[in-house]
């Protein structure tokens, strides 16, 4: 059984706790004289004191394994009766074939909408809705997730349907044929919003057209997938072995381990299934001017940016305070951009980080169209700023507490934790990966800043990408000093 541990927040708390107390018996505070009134004068902001932030405790957890090499993790709580649970499966989209894009989401949908061999689709929904419980599956771009939530005298009936829905989908083709319809009808509409052209084109840049963190789903690829596929994809993947079970709620463990034993441990790791190494993340496109044009557009959505790093990397925790430098209100970009030259609705500039693959540095916004050119190029000016002035001690200090205080929010809830902790081992990181975080965010200097952001900030290897009216953008993009190159959105 793991202990409870504690931390100590830093910095300033971040909620404020006014209370009037009024002296006097009943009589006077029902019927107040005047002569009772009292004149409060508000203090200055610069003079308010706040108490420090509380321990953190981490709630008690257990952690243990079947012997067929199901991991499981078990949090109680009985402040309500329910529970629920969830797993991790090690899958993902990046694992699926190129020509057979779609698989991997396919596969998470039908396992859930096609039934079980012993509870068709139908049944199952019943049975489910009757107890006002769910159970819902899906496959990402890194990993696969199934997860169930019940009243804990529907335990037994919910968890084992879980366990069905896991162990025995039954992948009917009627199922599988409208999942493809439904992603085909969703090919049709994606061109709507520029807001999402912007952002898969933008990765289809960065990472490769044929990447598996930038590939789309096209017409073409669902027609190559047939129910087999579904079938040898889910037996590649779906093994006892490949996956962590999280428990969190009302239950007694005995019980619960019991439960778990009786739907889990029988199950079989297929001794064929393997796992497949990593994908790779690259840069694509070294610099360069991107443009689709949507002439009925009034603003232009901008994205630039190139490869980014990983949560591991150890400056990630300074890369994090730079964030907190150019974003948000008060931050560099809100100030400069928006503020004070009026050139943006929304703009921001965001070191983004994966578990285990190379993120993207993005940045950018949406501008009214004749501002396009002075956004970006504002927008360039602040990085090469950063890269060459140190920050100030205010604007560090602003940056480290926002991080700092908001981290109360990360244990609101005892199933924060539980994910937390399901995903760093899913992802081999330490478990206490997050208080390391914290650690080294309050030892971040200004001197880092400037570090961080001369190495990691790449001005020659960004790429820009602007969807937008061409007849409306003045200047045009060429007055970038770069070539503009058409971007084809069309669906294949």
């Amino acid at each position: 059984m793991a202990k409870k541990k504690k931390y100590k927040f830093a910095g300033l708390s971040a909620l404020i706790l006014v209370f009037a107390l009024v002296s006097g018996g009943v009589f006077s505070f029902l019927f107040p004289s005047p002569s009772m009134a009292v004149s409060v004068t508000p203090k200055p902001y610069s003079q308010l004191e706040f108490p420090p932030l509380p321990e953190v405790e981490i709630p008690e957890y257990e952690r243990y394994e079947l012997k067929n090499g199901l991991v499981v993790y078990l949090i109680e709580n009985h402040d309500l009766p329910l529970v629920s649970g969830s797993a991790i499966i090690r899958t993902g989209s990046r694992l699926e074939p190129g020509d057979e894009a779609g698989l991997a989401n396919i596969t998470g949908t039908v396992m859930r909408s096609g039934g079980t061999q012993s509870h068709p689709a139908d049944e199952l929904n019943q049975l489910l809705e009757q107890r006002a419980a769910s159970v819902e599956t899906g496959i990402s771009t890194a990993s696969g997730t199934a997860r169930f939530s019940a009243l804990n005298e529907d335990l037994d009936t919910v968890f084992g349907l879980f366990s069905e829905v896991l162990q025995e989908p039954a992948f009917p083709e009627d199922k599988l044929a409208l999942a493809k319809q439904q992603q085909k009808g969703a090919i049709d509409r994606r061109n709507d919003d520029p807001g999402d052209i912007a952002s898969r084109q933008f990765s289809k840049l960065v990472y490769g057209e044929e990447s598996p963190y930038a590939r789309t789903v096209e017409y073409s690829t669902l027609d190559n997938i047939s129910r087999d596929d579904l079938v040898n994809f889910y037996k590649t993947y779906f093994h006892p072995g490949n996956m962590l079970l999280g428990i969190y709620g009302d239950f007694e463990p005995k019980a619960m381990k019991q439960l778990i034993s009786q739907e889990f441990g029988n199950w079989q790791p297929d001794l064929s299934a393997v796992n497949l190494p990593v994908p790779d993340a690259t840069q694509a496109k070294t610099g360069g001017v991107y443009f689709v044009n949507q002439a009925h557009l009034t603003q232009s959505n901008v994205l630039m940016g190139h490869l980014g790093g990983q949560q591991d990397d150890p400056d990630y925790p300074a890369l994090s305070v730079l964030n907190g430098i150019l974003n948000g209100f008060g931050g560099r970009l809100f100030n400069e951009v928006r503020s004070r030259q009026g050139l943006a609705y929304s703009v921001y500039g965001v070191w983004s980080p994966r578990y285990d693959y190379d993120g993207i540095f993005i940045a950018g916004g949406q501008t009214r169209s004749e501002a396009t050119v002075p956004f970006i190029k504002s927008i360039m000016a602040e990085i090469a700023d950063i890269r060459t002035n140190p920050v100030t001690a205010e604007e560090l200090a602003n940056a480290k507490d926002s991080i700092l205080n908001s981290f109360v929010f990360q244990f609101q809830d005892p199933s924060q934790t539980l994910a937390r902790l399901m995903s760093y081992e899913y992802y081999n990181y330490p478990q206490d990966f997050l208080f390391q975080y914290q650690d080294k965010v309050q030892e971040t200097t200004v001197e880092d800043i400037l570090r961080v952001a001369k190495t990691y900030l790449q001005p020659d290897q960004i790429v820009t990408l602007v969807v937008g009216n061409e007849a409306e953008i003045q200047p045009d993009l060429s007055s970038l000093g770069a070539e503009v190159q058409t971007v084809d959105i069309s669906s294949k």
